[in-house]
């Protein structure tokens, strides 16, 4: 049996992602901060899901993660890099710069540490997959979007450098950037909890679902060991890209001295 550890697993595109694998016949490692939602998904899973407490910002919390990872003996053959999230809207000259920090933290440093304790037994392995889950808000800027477009653009160019660094080798490396999605807890918390801002951005909208998502994640797991998926983008139909933002009337600059 194949094992998975699937980071920030306990809601939305994290938890539809175990379940998926799940499915597939995979024994799951779910690492989350939240342990009563874990427990609950291992009661519905059953014994083929193990819950794993994990804070990807806390190196304390992620070697006591990969402690336990050992003693069990346990060889990762894919590691979903999902744990990530948003804080704000806010122009970047208005933004918080703890939202700043924590996305910083969440969406660039977990992601690489995780990466940095799991790559190495792959190696050993010359076998196993990473599935990095980016973000088209990392190819695609908008007002808005500054430090967490910039970090999911992290996330794009680190799963193409470690495609280069392991040239020679047979792990495996992918990057999902899904567009607009419901069914998560995403905009919620990037709006701070406004769910009249959050409905209003899904009104009459079919976004995509995190089922999508873990389909695809399945889709790149099953590709035969000679294929590597190097990023899939994916939008709702409803999504597309804009026209490049124009400011009329633009007060002229003043002439220097």
């Amino acid at each position: 049996m194949k094992t998975a550890f699937v980071t920030g697993a306990s809601s939305g595109f994290g938890r539809a992602i175990c379940c998926t694998l799940i499915g597939k016949g995979y024994r799951v490692i779910g690492g989350a901060r939240r342990m009563d939602k874990l427990k609950a998904l291992e009661a519905e899973l059953g014994v083929n899901f193990i819950p794993l407490a994990l804070d990807v910002t806390d190196p304390v919390s992620l070697e006591t993660a990969i402690e336990h990872i050992r003693d069990a003996s346990l060889q990762i053959d894919l590691l979903v890099n999902n744990a990530g999230l948003a804080l704000g809207v806010d122009r970047a000259q208005a933004s918080s710069a703890e939202n700043w920090q924590r996305m910083i933290d969440t969406n660039i440093t977990g992601l690489a540490m995780v990466t940095h304790k799991i790559l190495p037994q792959m190696v050993k392995a010359d076998s196993g997959m990473i599935i990095n889950i980016g973000s088209i808000a990392g190819t695609y800027p908008y007002p808005g979007g500054n430090v967490y477009g910039a970090s999911k653009a992290f996330v794009r160019q680190f799963s193409l450098n470690l495609r280069a660094d392991l040239a020679g080798t047979r792990v495996r490396v992918s990057n999902i950037e899904p567009g607009l999605c419901s069914g998560t807890d995403f905009s919620v918390v990037r709006l701070n909890g406004d769910l009249d801002a959050v409905q209003a951005l899904y009104r009459d909208v079919e976004a995509i679902l995190p089922e999508d998502i873990a389909a695809t994640v399945a889709w790149i797991a099953e590709q035969p060991a000679h294929v590597n998926i190097n990023t899939v983008e994916i939008m709702p139909v409803a999504q597309s890209s804009a026209a490049l933002n124009v400011v009329r009337n633009l007060p002229r600059a003043c002439p220097g001295p």
